[in-house]
């Protein structure tokens, strides 16, 4: 099984519509892989975000759906720092 960790920093100044493109995001992905997402803020740097999917069976379909989300929420305008969703995977 395969296990995403995606950390980015959100601009404040965006943080409503950054909060609806995650929800928009984890909704879409688990209608896809039955997977829920979970939405975790660093606990000294709120601004600091990170997404969790955990037992994901292929991550070739992920990654995929995945990206298709993103850019349709556009949730790349929301970032803040080098404007980028760092994913991280691990396995088990």
């Amino acid at each position: 099984m395969f296990h995403y960790y995606i950390y980015y920093q959100v601009n404040p100044e965006r943080l409503l519509e950054a909060d609806a493109a995650v929800k928009q995001i984890q909704y879409e992905m688990e209608a896809h892989f039955s997977i829920a997402g979970r939405l975790l803020k660093k606990r000294d740097e709120p601004m600091l975000w990170m997404e969790v999917y955990e037992n994901v069976p292929s991550s070739t379909a992920f990654e995929a759906a995945l990206k298709q989300v993103e850019d349709k929420t556009g949730i790349m305008q929301y970032m803040l720092g080098d404007g980028q969703r760092h994913l991280e995977c691990f396995v088990d």
